[in-house]
């Protein structure tokens, strides 16, 4: 009985040894690095993608890049907010977040989701530590202040939108201490602010300061959509702010994606080397992204 290998095969085992070549260069300038993953979206909510998200994370802390998580939830808050008849309202796509959903909030993120990702990550055989802006003075926020347009007179008017905040500092040290003993960091976006209070923080904001503070090689936005579109809806691979403030005035980028590059150029100003918006659906897209020469998403780069 033959062991050899029919020419298919061969094929087959050359292109992912090709794979592997092909990867080396971005092994080798990325050992030692910081990537920064936002994790949201739909894909939250599927355990196929979730398995593969939770396998690509493993795989980088495993080549010797540290991963930090950050992931959001705004769907599974909605729904336990349903659940327990707590009503939402919404002002330009930001909930409204009185005391009880603030609660309702930090139950689901930094528990419920929070520790399911950390289920995965340990499933695939990493060593993951759940934990909040709130741990080891990790994040400290201040509360968001928003205008809107008052729909008779036309005037700006200032909005309360509860507590949720923005981060005004970000100590590091909570995360590289946990990098260093070979944990990968999984945050939830609560953090405290200096009045006391416990702030709901965007996923993608959160994501984006602590990228920058920790001068991370890349910060991904794992999203819905394959990136940044031009008019022919083909995918735009390579932006600097120049080019996205052209394409925000042109209306080329406009609704959801606006607020995305934006934490995307807070980044990249603010010491993160480069951000990337790309589709967290797509299975391994952060792998290809970054250990292909072609990519997968589109990188904002100062």
């Amino acid at each position: 009985m033959s062991n050899s290998l029919d020419p298919a095969q061969m094929q087959a085992m050359l292109a992912k040894a090709e794979t592997l070549v092909e990867a080396l260069p971005y092994l080798q300038r990325y050992a030692g690095r910081t990537f920064v993953v936002k994790y949201g979206g739909h894909a939250m909510g599927d355990p196929e993608a979730a398995r593969d998200f939770a396998e690509d994370v493993v795989l980088l802390k495993a080549i010797g890049i540290n991963p930090v998580v950050v992931h959001g939830g705004g769907p599974q808050i909605g729904a336990m907010l349903k659940k327990l008849g707590v009503e939402s309202r919404f002002v330009d796509g930001l909930r409204v977040t009185d005391k009880a959903t603030a609660e309702v909030a930090e139950m689901v993120l930094s528990g419920a989701i929070n520790k399911e990702l950390v289920g995965w990550i340990s499933a695939a055989g990493g060593k993951a530590l759940g934990i909040s802006g709130k741990d080891g003075g990790l994040v400290t926020a201040s509360k968001v202040q928003r205008t809107a347009k008052d729909p008779d007179s036309q005037i700006e008017q200032a909005v309360d939108l509860g507590f949720v905040g923005e981060p005004t500092a970000v100590d590091t040290k909570l995360i590289e201490t946990a990098s260093a003993a070979g944990m990968i960091p999984v945050i939830a976006p609560i953090a405290p602010g200096a009045d006391g209070a416990t702030y709901n923080i965007n996923a993608d904001t959160m994501a984006g300061a602590i990228a920058a503070a920790l001068g991370a090689a890349r910060l991904f936005l794992l999203t819905d959509v394959p990136g940044v579109l031009d008019k022919a809806g083909a995918l735009m691979t390579d932006l600097t702010p120049a080019d996205i403030a052209r394409l925000q005035q042109d209306g080329t980028i406009s609704g959801g994606m606006i607020p995305k590059l934006e934490t995307c150029i807070h980044a990249v100003e603010a010491g993160c080397e480069a951000a990337v918006v790309l589709d967290g659906r797509v299975p391994h897209a952060m792998l290809l992204e970054v250990f292909t020469a072609r990519g997968a998403g589109t990188l904002i780069h100062a």
